[in-house]
């Protein structure tokens, strides 16, 4: 990509910075809804923890240390365990262990379980903890790292996968995942199973020596992933944003560059080539400012925009600019 001239930057406009923590509902357990979704946990299998359990601590405390820079503005409103007490429960769970013992014994004693965070929607957390997994993630340009489950080492990797609920929670699924022997899969892939026909590998990772993500394939997905935990959080960040292009005059402004540089710390590489190619579009007239507006929130999410706008520094620019105002965030 061209290096951008000062001039040429793309800047960030606040109306009213403050609107970005505000919250219209607090996730408490009176809610009457909130209660009704913990019931629909509940009648698949799924117990609440206490907050004095030991389990509840010790997952509480490393989902809030891996969200980082996010850490302050996590509150975690509860955390549920598959009891594996239903019928269909005590068959996921020993499908689980005979195909866990199975690659066990194919790849020389080690069957490489992992834990790893699944994130979607309620919706889509409900039917998997009824039903199992049933679909797998779509293919997108740039984004695709085969078509699969993924699923993340570090919560903060997989919360852009998690979807707002009507209460303001988002949901998380931490599941022990059999890796087996895992192969790597570049951004952009759509493969769809092992790359080998001898079955030397199982699953893919986007790095082989410090994975962010793997890639479970569907053949897999309901025998090489067991939900153990399903936590529920909220963001004190705020609900999300309406972003309008209006040019405002003595409001903050953040260079392109600059968020460039902070999203870069929440996104996959691959997201970044993707925001990158889109703003050098701009840069060349290819495509209109309400366009790469769109692709920037549709590639990095309000949650990882949010984030950058309350924890880095505003700059002011000059010419030529590209201005923002987030609304209701």
């Amino acid at each position: 990509m061209e290096q951008l001239r000062e001039e040429d930057q793309v800047s960030m406009t606040i109306e009213n910075p403050e609107m970005l923590f505000s919250s219209d509902s607090e996730a408490e357990s009176s809610n009457p809804r909130l209660e009704h979704n913990f019931r629909l946990f509940k009648t698949n299998g799924m117990i609440k923890l206490e907050e004095n359990d030991k389990e509840h601590g010790l997952i509480k405390s490393g989902f809030i240390t891996c969200m980082g820079p996010l850490a302050k503005e996590v509150e975690v409103v509860a955390i549920h365990k598959n009891s594996c007490s239903t019928i269909l429960g005590k068959a996921r769970l020993e499908a689980f262990r005979i195909f866990s013992e199975a690659v066990r014994e194919k790849c020389n004693g080690n069957a490489n379980i992992k834990y790893a965070w699944f994130g979607s929607s309620k919706e889509e957390i409900c039917k998997i903890i009824s039903h199992g997994f049933s679909r797998t993630t779509e293919a997108k340009s740039g984004e695709c790292f085969g078509i699969g489950v993924y699923l993340y080492p570090a919560n903060i990797d997989g919360v852009l996968s998690t979807v707002e609920d009507e209460n303001g929670l988002r949901h998380m699924l931490l599941c022990r995942v059999i890796l087996g022997n895992t192969e790597v899969i570049p951004a952009g892939s759509t493969q769809s199973q092992p790359t080998s026909d001898s079955e030397d590998f199982d699953s893919g990772v986007d790095n082989i020596v410090a994975p962010t993500r793997y890639t479970i394939w569907g053949s897999h997905m309901n025998s090489h992933i067991f939900p153990n935990f399903l936590l529920s959080f909220s963001f004190r960040l705020g609900n999300s944003s309406k972003i309008n292009k209006v040019p405002l005059k003595g409001t903050p402004r953040i260079k392109f560059p600059d968020l460039l540089r902070a999203l870069s710390q929440f996104l996959h590489p691959s997201r970044m080539a993707l925001i990158s190619k889109y703003y050098e579009d701009f840069q060349r007239n290819k495509i209109t400012k309400l366009v790469l507006v769109r692709k920037l929130r549709q590639i990095a999410g309000d949650t990882s925009l949010k984030a950058v706008m309350k924890l880095y520094p505003y700059k002011d620019i000059g010419n030529k600019s590209l201005l923002l105002r987030c609304k209701g965030m």
